[in-house]
């Protein structure tokens, strides 16, 4: 079972930048999907950007130029680079994981086949 637990978030000014960090307990998978969703109060989750086991990534329309989505395998962690934040940006942050197949257009979404997630990370953005 693996277990993904997120770090960085916190509160910032818009305009400014955070690093969400999570921490795998394995990395050790030949193909996965790995992403970021975030979810605000009273809205629906969206998925942020996506990363595979081929280093293909793929990006939210709504944070294309601002975030950006790498791995450390030999570290077990996901990064997402956010700069230029927007208050709409705020939401509970969770890393989410599909250890079975690469991304897909489904992976970044709806979430599908992520059968894996942490618990969150709050991020707000203030104006």
């Amino acid at each position: 079972q693996v277990q993904l637990e997120e770090f960085g978030g916190g509160s910032v000014q818009a305009g400014g930048s955070l690093r969400l960090s999570c921490a795998a307990s394995e990395y050790t998978y030949s193909t996965y999907c790995m992403g970021w969703f975030r979810q605000a109060p009273g809205k629906e989750r969206e998925g942020v950007a996506t990363i595979d086991s081929t280093g293909s990534t793929n990006y939210a329309d709504s944070v294309k130029g601002r975030f950006t989505i790498s791995q450390d395998n030999a570290k077990n962690t996901l990064f997402l680079q956010m700069n230029s934040l927007k208050p709409e940006d705020s939401a509970m942050y969770y890393c989410a994981a599909d250890l079975l197949l690469d991304c897909y257009s489904g992976s970044l979404e709806g979430g599908y086949g992520m059968d894996y997630w942490g618990k969150g990370t709050l991020v707000t953005i203030s104006s």
